[in-house]
């Protein structure tokens, strides 16, 4: 029988897999690093993403975001061509960038964060040559989305490595919410690096709110030993109010 903390994470997934010492928070870089990333050929022109850590960690390269872009384009390139998507918490663009680079979009890609990230984001663009191909917009978690958001209605949100600050957590669950109710048909692309007990107990929180799914990926048997684990959030269906039960019933 699955105990408490287990019965938050999706099936298959299990608290005792992961210690902490298989998930550190990366070794911190020196401001001006730039990396060059193909995710295993997916790319026929390495994304350059440029790394500088002076405005927090969200401006170095995370593992679960390397997962989350190989993902999207190993198994949805085809299908996000005409897809509006967003980017929450993307720190250097990872994977948006990717999408953008390793795909045929046909509306702009939206990468946000926080004010302090946003020249990084913009710089990565530029490095790439995707302007025009992918904007930066400024998305405070756990606050009204900007009118901007709401008339775009992404339909595919992506969220790598947003889970370290615990804080923050009911903000990003917040934004999560708001998000799913804007676009009730969005899909929530979320890949996790599991550090600490808290990390269950967001999920053990979000599973009241979503339905939360793993999602199949070949290279799960890699990262699940690293401590990744890769889901999709949905909305769930509203519960029937009694007036909407007797209705239904006559």
């Amino acid at each position: 029988m699955r105990n408490e903390e287990e019965a938050a994470l999706p099936d298959g997934f299990s608290t005792f897999d992961v210690d902490e010492q298989l998930a550190p928070v990366p070794d911190y870089k020196r401001a001006g690093d730039t990396a060059f990333l193909d995710f295993s050929g997916l790319l026929a022109e390495p994304l350059k993403l440029h790394e500088d850590l002076k405005t927090g960690c969200g401006g170095q390269l995370w593992p679960a975001g390397i997962v989350l872009a190989k993902h999207m384009l190993r198994y949805h390139r085809d299908k996000l061509q005409h897809s509006r998507i967003l980017e929450l918490g993307a720190g250097s663009g990872l994977v948006g960038l990717a999408i953008a680079k390793g795909s045929s979009i046909d509306l702009p890609l939206y990468i946000t964060d926080q004010v302090e990230m946003e020249a990084l984001m913009q710089h990565n663009i530029v490095l790439n040559r995707l302007q025009g191909q992918v904007e930066t917009r400024v998305l405070n978690w756990g606050v009204p989305l900007s009118p901007e958001v709401v008339d775009f209605k992404p339909e595919i949100i992506l969220a790598a490595d947003c889970v370290y600050f615990e804080p923050a957590f009911p903000l990003l669950l917040r934004t999560l919410h708001d998000l799913l109710e804007l676009n009730p048909l969005a899909t929530i692309y979320f890949c996790f690096n599991k550090r600490r007990r808290a990390d269950i107990h967001m999920f053990k929180t979000a599973r009241k709110s979503f339905h939360v799914t793993e999602i199949e990926d070949a290279d799960r048997p890699i990262f699940s030993r690293h401590g990744i684990f890769l889901v999709a959030f949905t909305r769930k269906s509203p519960e029937p109010t009694p007036s909407r039960v007797a209705s239904l019933a006559q």
